[in-house]
């Protein structure tokens, strides 16, 4: 490489990689294939348009290769071309889900009388992401967000109390899915809840997608209208996103399939990356091959392991454990332990990298919040087992308690 300083600092970032534990759930490691593909010619192709609609030419191959992408997302899904269509042009998942609110969800007009449309999505602290409505990203801006949290004694969904919120609010979306909730959805509720008020059901499922791949976590798509995902975390790609949306479904005189693609492009973006897009293709392939299967079994089984072994050694873990890859601790355990802050610091100064994160009936400050949130997704991807993951419970366990 010509260039030396970004040389050194890919250098710097593959031993950094190597020498950690990294428990961050967002985060995996894609193949060489997949970075490969990432890397290739198609970089340097611009294919704005759909394939075979496209404002360019030159296109053969790029839009073979789209058409494959989408394919391959569709069957590794099991899900039927009739039934559900498939765009695999988003950028990242925020932009995806923020394509689907621009399509499907009213926007505020000047006039006194034109209100913005509602949103129902997961509160940060009890799990949601920023793309789900919160005031402080775009899509809250936008759009009126109808917040929902979890039950207090519990920490889990409370399906009662978020059929009484719907029917009071009436939101044109309702978002199922979350960045920091590690139990299982209950979608079929979901959709009960969203016929009730008249709702578009959108699965949010960028965290848990490759676990729905490989068998080990309930799918939305019996139930859900629109599912969103980014391509990295459990599915091991490069950072992209799909939306899958219902062909049946319509808003108005209009399916939601044609708004959502004009609304991805051109509404959001001009011409996809299609190296990304080659990329995301490669991943979808490696996804359907049973040892997929396999990886994805372990995943849960190591994060299952993580949670009890904390639990064990005196942690408070939300929810009393996890249902899928995610583990979510209370390190600050009113103020007998340590803040989330002061935990993501000290683990990392010891080589176990995660991520400081609030947690339900937060009583901190989200820059220093109350506790912290493990994955086991990437060090699964590297061969570690149930025993490997209790290990570093205790390491864990003894770089906080040192003082």
């Amino acid at each position: 490489m010509l260039d030396k300083q970004i040389e050194k600092l890919i250098k710097a970032e593959e031993v950094r990689q190597k020498k950690v534990i990294n428990l961050i759930p967002s985060e995996n490691y894609a193949s060489k294939d997949v970075l490969k593909a990432l890397g290739s010619v198609f970089d340097d192709k611009y294919s704005e348009g759909y394939p075979h609609k496209r404002y360019y030419g030159g296109q053969t191959n790029t839009d073979k290769l789209e058409e494959l992408a989408k394919a391959r997302a569709l069957k590794l899904f099991g899900l039927s071309p009739e039934v559900w269509h498939v765009n695999v042009q988003p950028l990242s998942g925020a932009p995806a889900n923020l394509a689907v609110y621009l399509a499907l969800v009213p926007l505020g007009g000047d006039s006194a009388s034109s209100v913005a449309g509602k949103i129902m999505g997961m509160t940060l602290t009890a799990g949601g992401h920023l793309s789900h409505g919160q005031r402080v990203s775009i899509t809250g801006k936008i759009w009126r967000q109808v917040p929902y949290g979890v039950d207090p004694k519990t920490e889990t969904l409370d399906y009662g109390a978020l059929k009484d919120l719907a029917l009071k609010e009436k939101p044109n979306l309702i978002v199922a899915g979350f960045t920091a909730y590690p139990r299982m959805i209950d979608f079929k509720k979901f959709r009960e809840i969203a016929d009730a008020c008249g709702a578009i059901l959108m699965v949010d499922m960028s965290h848990f997608a490759g676990l729905v791949a490989g068998g080990v976590y309930d799918s939305p798509f019996d139930y859900a209208d629109v599912v969103t995902t980014t391509t990295h975390k459990t599915l091991r790609g490069p950072r992209g996103a799909i939306i899958f949306s219902r062909r049946d479904k319509r808003v108005g005189e209009k399916d939601i399939t044609s708004l959502i693609d004009k609304a991805v492009f051109p509404g959001l973006q001009g011409g996809p990356h299609m190296s990304q897009i080659a990329a995301i293709a490669v991943a979808l392939k490696e996804d359907a091959a049973p040892a997929f299967k396999k990886y994805a079994a372990q995943v849960v089984k190591n994060a299952k392991a993580l949670a009890d072994e904390l639990q064990k050694l005196g942690w408070r873990v939300i929810s009393g454990g996890t249902d899928s890859h995610l583990v979510l601790v209370d390190t600050w355990m009113d103020g007998k332990g340590v803040s989330g802050k002061e935990a993501e610091a000290k683990l990392e100064a010891a080589g176990i990298i995660v991520n400081k994160n609030t947690i339900p009936s937060e009583s901190r400050s989200p820059f220093d919040p109350s506790g912290i949130r493990l994955g086991s997704p990437a060090e699964t991807t590297r061969g570690k087992k149930e025993k490997d993951f209790r290990e570093i419970a205790r390491k864990i366990d003894s770089v906080l308690r040192k003082r």
